[in-house]
């Protein structure tokens, strides 16, 4: 194998720029990652979120989903709850999970608990997602087995005639096991690549009682690269 070593001309981050909140600063860095998505076009998704979990036997779990939901409480993703991350959550309730924006040198690491994102929030949500993919959320039986695409196809087009596309936010109820979990975080990590190695580490670390968005619940150490 040919090792093939790339320096990062990141611009880092020094502790006197960083957000006094990990919301503040997350919110900051999509932003960021948004707008350069927008401009040079390198960052094709900026808010996709690797999830990690564990199962009931210890064997870890990662997969990339998107990032749905972002404020004090925590960022959060929709998903099936009968799929292998929504069991694994309900076996240890243990989660970490990373935002990674390759092009820019950055990345955000939160690790905590997960908790349930409310019925009312995933029905707002679910009535904004395009009339394709509510039927998805009908037709996919996540992570279980299927026989081929073929039979995955057959189940999308039973449900695409059961609910047609009537141009209406309400024509495709929400299935019963479609949901959401959001990340109680205990640590949000920004990582900034720098050259040499010499990569900057800041992560806000729970010291108290409150959300993301409030400075009173949080110090700020810096870890090694």
């Amino acid at each position: 194998m040919t090792v093939r070593h790339t320096d990062y001309p990141g611009e880092g981050l020094a502790e006197a720029e960083l957000a006094p909140t990990p919301l503040a600063q997350v919110q900051r860095w999509v932003a960021d990652a948004e707008a350069r998505q927008a401009g040079r076009g390198d960052v094709p998704e900026p808010t996709a979120l690797s999830v990690a979990t564990v199962d009931a036997a210890g064997v870890p779990n990662v997969r990339t989903v998107l990032m749905r939901f972002l404020d004090g409480r925590g960022p959060g993703f929709v998903t099936d709850l009968g799929s292998a991350k929504s069991t694994e959550i309900a076996a240890t309730g243990g989660i970490a999970a990373a935002l990674t924006w390759p092009s820019m040198y950055r990345a955000v690491r939160f690790r905590g608990r997960a908790v349930a994102i409310e019925r009312g929030e995933i029905e707002a949500y679910f009535v904004a997602r395009p009339w394709g993919s509510r039927i998805s959320a009908w037709a996919s039986e996540q992570s279980r087995p299927v026989v081929d695409r073929v039979a995955l196809v057959a189940a999308y087009d039973h449900f695409a005639a059961r609910y047609p596309d009537a141009g209406s936010p309400d024509d495709v109820p929400v299935p019963d096991g479609w949901g959401g979990w959001r990340i109680d975080c205990d640590e949000v990590e920004l990582w900034a690549g720098r050259r040499d190695r010499l990569h900057d580490r800041l992560v806000y670390v729970r010291a108290g009682d409150g959300g993301l968005d409030d400075p009173g619940a949080w110090t700020v150490l810096r870890r090694q690269p």
